[in-house]
């Protein structure tokens, strides 16, 4: 079934559907249109969303990206960046397979049902204009037959008349006879146009207006069917993305699952570990023969308390030695024995200074009273930062080493260079007319200059590495370092000077004069329950099972030293393995 032959008389009808066909293509070009632009303005929000929450450089949270659950939040920003990747992706493709195909075979559609539309008016034009040819002929012998008859009557008549001279009659009969040639040929013209007007109207209805009206079912239905893939690609485009989308979204499923919260403990450890030794127990030292020195009347006064001091005393500075005055060092080992009390009214004991009661209330005040503050202090310190002596023992340690390796790199590059240039020289004396080999003579120097000069830093960075790994296990807090409860400490064997705070860090002194001896003997050995992975500095990895030698135990810090028998060595957490050492 066919438009031309079934709706041949339908041409309103046709025109009206083929209209609506394509206002039906232009709509939805829009509504595609319109979802892009929901598209694209939700990939724009998701990346907004994703910077916002990125970290910055330099700051803080970008240093925490070393715990996993840090970097899982990272992982999920970077997908949730690549999923409003594959949003925008969804959008420009919507816009070129579907928009931009569809508009353009639009208006391809509009001028091809314009043409025939226009054809069929054509048409229709050209048979309405026979038609008025076989009207005006049909008319024009009518009339002329009229005429005729009503010669041939007058002719009759006249014939018939008595009183009619001859040459009137046969004037009548001329005159009719005229008359009814030309109705024959009007007749004859009504006739031909007749079967003109016929053949044109057959050739109309069953040929031309059925070819046309043909044409414009073709082109609906050719655009019925681009409309439907249209439809599908509306599916299709977000379906091929999907399993990019569905990527991102296991990304985001594996990086929750690979949150480790026992290794963000360990790193946790290995950042801010000291290495130091828990700080030892406070001896007791007796100030009651100081405090109590007799006077006339002292056998009926009662003794004042640390608090009436105190208020006694309240606008006295206290300073705990005093330039004249300092302490000896035997009193400042931590295995020193108590002083021997002093005579009753005899001079006071070296240890109380010139002012034994200032003495006695600062230590009362700084074991009893915890110095939080001390803590801003301590940073707000200027320190010497050569060689890092002013981190912890394992904090410096790992510095080193990484300044060793930052050293070491620059070196190479330095090396690679000369060696360049050295070549390049080589050949310019052998091709002089490539360059002059004296050109690069302040180069080759100033690398020279830079190999040595880093070649000191290498060796000085070293030695203290050196340094640091055979004496930074056993140090404790200074005597007035803070302990964990923020109070200070009072058994390191380091004295201090009469401007240093009491609230500061002061780490214990080495001789310089140590010189690296063969690997220490094994003090045990290990077999590890775990695998560790021994990503950070200073550690080495081990597989469950392993059997590691012993070099160092435990010293408080959750960490053992150990050693491969190819000589490689490193720390391991301790609970990662059952240790048994020598007796």
């Amino acid at each position: 079934m066919d438009w031309g032959t079934e709706l041949w008389d339908q041409y309103d009808i046709i025109d009206k559907h083929t209209q609506s066909g394509l206002d039906l293509v232009e709509k939805y070009v829009k509504f595609v249109k319109e979802r892009t632009e929901i598209e694209q303005n939700y990939a724009k929000q998701l990346r907004n969303l994703t910077k916002k929450y990125s970290p910055k450089r330099g700051s803080k949270e970008e240093q925490e990206c070393r715990f996993s659950n840090h970097q899982t939040f990272l992982d999920i920003l970077n997908e949730m960046n690549d999923y409003a990747g594959q949003r925008e992706l969804i959008a420009e493709n919507m816009m070129i397979n579907i928009c931009i195909e569809l508009t353009k075979y639009l208006q391809e559609l509009k001028q091809e049902r314009k043409m025939h539309l226009s054809e069929v008016k054509k048409a229709q034009q050209s048979l309405e204009g026979t038609y008025k040819q076989l009207d005006n002929s049909k008319k024009r012998f009518e009339r002329e037959w009229r005429e005729a008859e009503k010669a041939a009557q007058y002719a009759e008549k006249t014939d018939q008349d008595l009183n009619a001279t001859k040459a009137d009659v046969e004037k009548a009969k001329q005159q009719a006879h005229m008359r009814t040639h030309i109705a024959e040929e009007c007749k004859n013209d009504y006739a031909a146009q007749l079967q003109k007007y016929n053949k044109e109207q057959n050739q109309f209805y069953f040929t031309e207006l059925t070819l046309i009206f043909n044409k414009l079912q073709d082109m609906d239905e050719r655009r019925i069917k681009k409309l439907a893939q249209g439809y599908i690609l509306f599916a299709d485009t977000e379906r091929h993305v999907m399993p990019i989308i569905g990527k991102c979204l296991e990304g985001i499923n594996r990086a929750g699952t690979n949150i480790n919260e026992r290794n963000d403990s360990v790193v946790l450890i290995e950042q801010h570990k000291s290495g130091f030794e828990r700080p030892g127990d406070l001896e007791f030292e007796d100030y009651s023969q100081g405090i109590n020195r007799a006077s006339s009347d002292s056998s009926l006064s009662t003794p004042k308390g640390p608090l009436e001091l105190l208020g006694k005393n309240k606008n006295k500075t206290f300073r705990l030695f005093n330039k004249k005055s300092k302490l000896p060092s035997s009193s400042l080992s931590p295995f020193a024995t108590p002083p021997t009390p002093s005579p009753a009214n005899g001079p006071p004991s070296p240890k109380f200074g010139r002012d034994p009661l200032s003495y006695c209330l600062k230590e009362i005040n700084k074991t009893v009273k915890p110095r939080i503050a001390s803590f801003r202090t301590l940073k707000r310190t200027p320190v010497d930062s050569e060689g890092f002596i002013h981190l912890p023992p394992e904090q410096r340690r790992k510095r080193l080493q990484q300044k060793i390796d930052d050293i070491s790199k620059e070196l190479q590059k330095e090396m690679d260079q000369s060696e360049a240039l050295g070549k390049m020289k080589d050949v310019y004396e052998k091709n002089p007319q490539m360059g002059d080999p004296a050109s690069l003579t302040p180069q080759i120097t100033q690398t020279a200059q830079n190999m040595e000069r880093l070649r000191g830093e290498l060796g000085k960075y070293e030695s203290w590495l050196t340094e640091a790994r055979g004496r930074g296990d056993s140090v404790r807090y200074s005597t007035h370092s803070l302990n964990n409860n923020g109070a200070p400490n009072h058994n390191s064997p380091v004295a201090h000077s009469d401007d240093t705070d009491s609230s500061q860090a002061i780490y214990t002194d080495f001789d310089d004069d140590f010189e690296e001896d063969e690997l220490p003997a094994p003090i045990g050995q290990c077999i590890a329950l775990y695998n560790f992975p021994g990503s950070s500095e200073g550690t080495i990895s081990m597989q469950e099972g392993e059997v590691l030698a012993v070099v160092e135990e435990d010293k408080g810090d959750g960490w053992t030293r150990v050693r491969r028998n190819n000589g490689d060595e490193g720390y391991i957490p301790t609970s990662y393995a059952t240790i048994t050492l020598n007796k």
